[in-house]
């Protein structure tokens, strides 16, 4: 991404999800799709920036409630079902 400004690729990083689990990365990377294609037909600017962190903070919202979801699953699925003793 060259000749944008700094802090739309700034933005722009934190909507890689390589790094998540895969079952995570299917939440994710929707949202990453979308920012892509709002950075390729959009030009530069504060409403730029602004809607890219509104979607990132989207994004982060979706993602913590697939890891409370993944949480509940696991403790579900041990053997005592999840109680603490």
């Amino acid at each position: 991404m060259t000749n944008r400004h700094p802090s739309t690729t700034h933005v722009l990083r934190y909507f890689e999800y390589d790094h998540l689990p895969e079952r995570l990365q299917s939440f994710s990377a929707p949202f990453a799709e979308l920012a892509h294609e709002m950075v390729g037909s959009l030009p530069d600017g504060p409403e730029l920036t602004a809607g890219l962190r509104k979607l990132l903070e989207a994004k982060d919202c979706i993602v913590r409630a697939a890891v409370d979801q993944m949480r509940d699953e696991a403790a579900a699925a041990e053997p005592d079902g999840g109680e603490q003793r």
